[in-house]
């Protein structure tokens, strides 16, 4: 639907949620924000461009918001349906962008070797399925803009923290943020609305500084990849929710550690997720992107230690 002059969010189904991608369209060309997975293209995407009278001749920009194969996996997808769009991703985030095998490794089996902790095998097998890659013709560092033609200019913004080289977009004709996974709340939904698993930030200390820089915009519409639309005040209460919850898992993990025990992170997620979020036992379990990076904050400012036990990585309260 075009939520407001030349800015469309094109919502295509993700499992028991959705993905939304952005068209942004001005006289001189126009720009898609991510690509959802393999089929998101051909079953949605294509189909609201030949509704609304789009050329896909006049994308000239894709913009991948950032690695995961929810975002990405239509690139190739895209690339047959408009073969001289120039693609383009957060520069940190460009070789798990291009090799799913890399994505799968080194994002999403992260936690394999340290805490025994991976995605089901289904799972992997699905994102090989649904994803189909090709090459970053433009790496973005945040700060560049791209011209729509009309005065219409619209801003890259660096910000990390879900994933190191996530990316969003500021569009001031319309006072509208376009964050994808910037930022993501206390608990991703699904399309109903209902808990589906936990805020899977990573790095904590630059999601915190991205929430406070989206938050400097002047924004009345805020635009994510898989929650409703927010506009005027909800902008900010969303920001602030987020922002809470991440000193939330401070304290919950302080509550826990500081009764003495050295323990795994699945140990220390077991213990805790009840008091950080409404999910089932293997939902809650992808707590360990949050709650690591909040670990490895702690630990720099010396408030936790990391050990190993039996080849597992464990975590102690110190202070």
């Amino acid at each position: 639907m075009e939520l407001r002059p030349g800015l469309h969010r094109i919502q295509a189904p993700l499992g028991e949620r959705f993905i939304a991608m952005y068209l942004l369209t001005g006289p001189d060309g126009a720009l898609l924000f991510d690509t959802g997975v393999a089929e998101s293209v051909p079953g949605t995407l294509a189909p609201y461009l030949q509704r609304i009278g789009f050329d896909p001749a006049g994308l000239r920009w894709v913009i991948s918001s950032h690695c995961d194969f929810d975002h990405t996996g239509g690139n190739a997808a895209l690339r047959e349906l408009a073969p001289h769009a120039e693609l383009a991703a957060g520069r940190a985030d460009v070789p798990m962008t291009e090799d799913l095998e890399l994505l799968i490794t080194g994002r999403y089996g992260e936690f394999a070797a340290l805490d025994r902790f991976d995605d089901p095998p289904e799972t992997t097998a699905e994102i090989r399925r649904s994803t189909a890659l090709v090459g970053v013709d433009r790496a973005l560092d945040g700060g560049e803009s791209f011209d729509l033609g009309g005065g219409r200019q619209i801003e890259v913004i660096a910000a990390p923290g879900h994933s190191p080289g996530h990316l969003a977009l500021w569009d001031p004709a319309n006072s509208a943020l376009l964050i994808s996974d910037a930022v993501l709340g206390e608990t991703v939904p699904t399309a109903d609305g209902q808990p589906a698993f936990p805020p899977t930030y990573r790095d904590t200390s630059a999601y915190v500084q991205t929430i406070r820089t989206l938050g400097e915009y002047p924004a009345d519409l805020l635009l994510t990849a898989h929650y409703p639309i927010y506009e005027g005040s909800e902008v900010s209460t969303f920001l602030a929710t987020s922002l809470a919850y991440t000193e939330r898992v401070d304290a919950v993990i302080a509550e826990v550690l500081a009764a003495g025990e050295e323990l795994t992170s699945l140990e220390l997620i077991h213990r805790s997720a009840k008091a950080l979020g409404p999910w089932n036992a293997e939902a809650c379990e992808y707590l360990i992107f949050p709650m690591t990076g909040n670990l490895e904050r702690l630990t720099r400012d010396g408030r936790v230690v990391e050990g190993t036990r039996d080849g597992l990585r464990t975590w102690r309260w110190a202070a």
